[in-house]
Formats: C-alpha cells, structure tokens, sequence
C-alpha cells in the first residue's frame, strides 16, 4: 500500500447533491415541491435552494452554475408507485417505468429541461424495454450485447 492509499482510507465520502441550473428559482421550488413531491431545506434567496426528498438532495441554482438539460439518477424504492403518484401531480414524464438491465426506471423533466431519473430494482423476468436518450431517439438492448436505434415512425 502507497503512502497516498494509506492517506485515503481516512477520508470519508458522503452522498453526492447535484446542482440543477433553472431559469426561474421560485418557479421551479413550486414544481419540485408540488410536483415531485420535495421540501425545502433551506435557501439563499434569488440565488439557490436545496429541495430534498428523504435522504435524497438537489440544489437548484437561478441562472448559474451548470447548462439546464443535465441528468441525475436518484435511487428509489418503487419507481412504479412513484410514477403513479407524480402522474397524477401533474409531472412531465418523459418515459413511464421501463425494465432495463439495471434498473426499472422512469425518466421526469423539469421546468428546464433537466432530467431525472428514478429507479427501482429491475423486474425478475420481465423483457427489458427502450431506453429514451437525450435526444429522445429510442434504443433497444442488441441480441449481441450493447444498443441499437430503433427506427422511428
């Protein structure tokens, strides 16, 4: 073991928080309040907020730091149930719960075009479904391994 891995061990990690540009700070508290179903943790007016849902936590930045259409993965216990309730809060979904090799996901926009991605373990013997990108083009798991375009229209 290096002297630098033996420095390493001590240092502890903790979740990381990513930071959503938006284009409208208080628009987009209401959205992610509202909507998805988060609580303020604390502000600094006109500047940033910190919205969390359980141990979950996304800082929303007015007009800074980041470019709006960024993605973030978010871990969740059900994302079925989770599509159901943000459904019917009115969320911009951009793809319902699909069964992919790591997870079953739902993909959500915000009011900036940032994605958010919640996903529950992946079903047991169900087909892996389309993966949307961020183009919105649709990708299929290949027979041979990786991913192909399925074509539209």
């Amino acid at each position: 073991m290096s002297e630098r891995d033996s420095k390493a061990e001590g240092i502890s990690f903790h979740p990381a928080t990513p930071i959503l540009r938006v284009a409208n700070l208080d628009a987009s508290v209401r959205y992610f309040v509202g909507v998805l179903g988060f609580e303020v943790d604390w502000r600094a007016e006109g500047v940033i907020v910190s919205v969390g849902r359980g141990p979950c936590h996304i800082f929303l930045s007015e007009g800074d730091q980041g470019n709006p259409g960024a993605w973030v993965w978010i871990g969740v216990g059900d994302a079925a149930a989770l599509y159901d309730e943000l459904l019917a809060k009115g969320a911009k979904v951009r793809q319902p719960p699909t069964n992919h090799p790591w997870a079953l996901e739902i993909q959500v926009e915000d009011l900036d075009g940032n994605v958010l991605r919640f996903g529950s373990d992946p079903l047991e013997g169900q087909p892996f479904g389309e993966w949307l990108d961020m183009r919105g083009a649709r990708l299929r798991k290949a027979p041979g391994g990786g991913w192909t375009r399925v074509p539209s229209g």
